[in-house]
């Protein structure tokens, strides 16, 4: 499996407060069925970045977050078009939601809520909402490719937005800057650990079973043979968050085997620092 001892994946949240349900850990592992880590806890956000940044450093991981590692920026030539002084590149962006997020655990919705509300639909009071409706160079090639990529970051109302997890997420991504490798706002390194967006969506569309939620033991087993792995043996039946992060793990360790899993025909240098790519879209 490349030059990669395991590929994990979390299933990540935005919500409030410290402790997370929505958040689940996965691993799989050379050959054996992927695996949940402590999958009785409910981790924190900072609990991740700690753990992460400890695993990292003891053999290369190949890292995978489900959320937004960056706002379109190819589109609009800008984050937040508009507003005077924001960064024009991820890295430096991470910082900036970093600074003005006063959320604990590494939330931002006061970052949505308050420091730049009118970028971002909340309910019909903001107006169309498909004037806040915009995606990265990626999320393009996804759909161009039947993907069904359908949220954004702008987009912070019901329960399949995407906001609140992705500038949480930037917050971890600004607190791993120069610790671990961000893929592709980094280079991929030559040896080490990395870290990668994903999106289920595309492995559970690798494994035939396309727009579908895994809540069994058996459809997360049909899923995980159609990426070629070997079925989970779990004495219970997962939530969501926990097939998706078992799924997702197997996804990556088979997309892995792509010649162009790192170097997607769509990404430039451009898009690289600015709007970043998901792990999986080639």
């Amino acid at each position: 499996m490349s030059r990669f001892k395991a590929c994990v994946a979390v299933d990540w949240s935005g919500a409030k407060g410290k402790r997370h349900k929505g958040i689940a850990i996965a691993e799989a592992r050379g050959d054996d069925a992927p695996r949940l880590v402590r999958p009785g806890h409910a981790w924190s956000r900072q609990e991740v970045l700690d753990w992460l940044i400890e695993r990292a450093n003891k053999e290369p991981t190949l890292f995978g977050f489900d959320f937004s590692f960056a706002p379109p920026f190819a589109e609009r030539g800008a984050y937040l078009p508009g507003e005077q002084g924001i960064p024009d590149n991820a890295r430096d962006f991470w910082a900036y939601v970093d600074a003005l997020s006063r959320d604990e655990d590494l939330g931002a919705a006061s970052f949505l809520e308050e420091a730049h509300r009118r970028h971002f639909y909340f309910g019909i009071a903001d107006g169309a909402k498909g004037d806040f409706i915009h995606f990265r160079q990626c999320e393009m090639a996804l759909n161009a490719a039947g993907g069904g990529k359908l949220s954004t970051v702008y987009d912070a109302i019901g329960a399949a937005q995407v906001a609140k997890a992705s500038f949480s997420g930037m917050r971890l991504l600004h607190h791993l800057n120069g610790k671990v490798a961000v893929w592709p706002m980094d280079p991929l390194p030559v040896e080490g650990s990395a870290v990668v967006e994903i999106y289920t969506r595309i492995y559970l569309r690798n494994a035939g079973m396309s727009g579908k939620k895994l809540r069994t033991r058996a459809d997360l087993n049909r899923a995980l043979l159609g990426l070629g792995g070997r079925p989970v043996r779990l004495r219970f039946e997962p939530n969501d968050h926990q097939t998706d992060a078992l799924v997702t793990a197997a996804g990556m360790r088979a997309h892995l085997e792509h010649p162009l899993a790192f170097s997607p025909a769509g990404l430039t240098k451009e898009l690289a620092q600015t709007e970043g790519w998901t792990f999986g879209i080639v």
